[in-house]
């Protein structure tokens, strides 16, 4: 994938994912998220998957530009979602950058052992975070938290299988 075209796929997970938040699934309550199935009787606010698939585009990322183009990356990430939905720019805002600072920092620390286990290491930390800071800005409460953790979790599992066969197709066509 070209750099151009994978900094506009991660930029644009990070907008439809605040998107999907505020337009996609069953909502309960007016002010209450969006929400979709993420397990048997689990759910979670619909921007979930986008969000998962967003941290692996960020770690893949800072393995080809680099730190600080991608930390300006998520610098730009966070403004543009602050632009989808006041009631959720701030939350979401403060989550993502905390979120994506830890996943920079973890996946900087493990990469050395490969791209997998980092991707993997600095998702499992991130995941929570994000998790944990946006559920309490953004509703102010933890109810969604399990169903963020296991969506974002598959997510993650998805954009890693992804990534290992562009990797596998890359070898055998190179």
């Amino acid at each position: 994938m070209k750099t151009l075209t994978l900094a506009a796929a991660y930029l644009g997970s990070i907008v439809a994912a605040a998107w999907a938040i505020t337009h996609v699934g069953h909502q309960y309550a007016p002010g209450a998220p969006h929400v979709l199935p993420v397990w048997p009787g689990i759910e979670a606010p619909s921007g979930v998957y986008l969000v998962g698939l967003t941290l692996v585009l960020r770690d893949v990322l800072q393995r080809r530009v680099g730190k600080r183009v991608t930390f300006g990356l998520i610098l730009v990430g966070a403004a543009l979602s602050a632009l989808i939905s006041p009631a959720v720019a701030v939350a979401s805002g403060c989550a993502f950058l905390a979120s994506e600072s830890v996943d920079f920092g973890v996946f900087t620390l493990v990469e050395k052992h490969g791209l997998y286990r980092a991707v993997l290491a600095s998702n499992a930390v991130s995941i929570v975070v994000d998790s944990v800071i946006f559920l309490s800005l953004a509703f102010g409460s933890l109810a969604y938290v399990e169903g963020q953790v296991i969506g974002k979790a598959l997510a993650t599992l998805a954009g890693l299988a992804a990534l290992i066969v562009m990797n596998q197709r890359r070898a055998v066509t190179a």
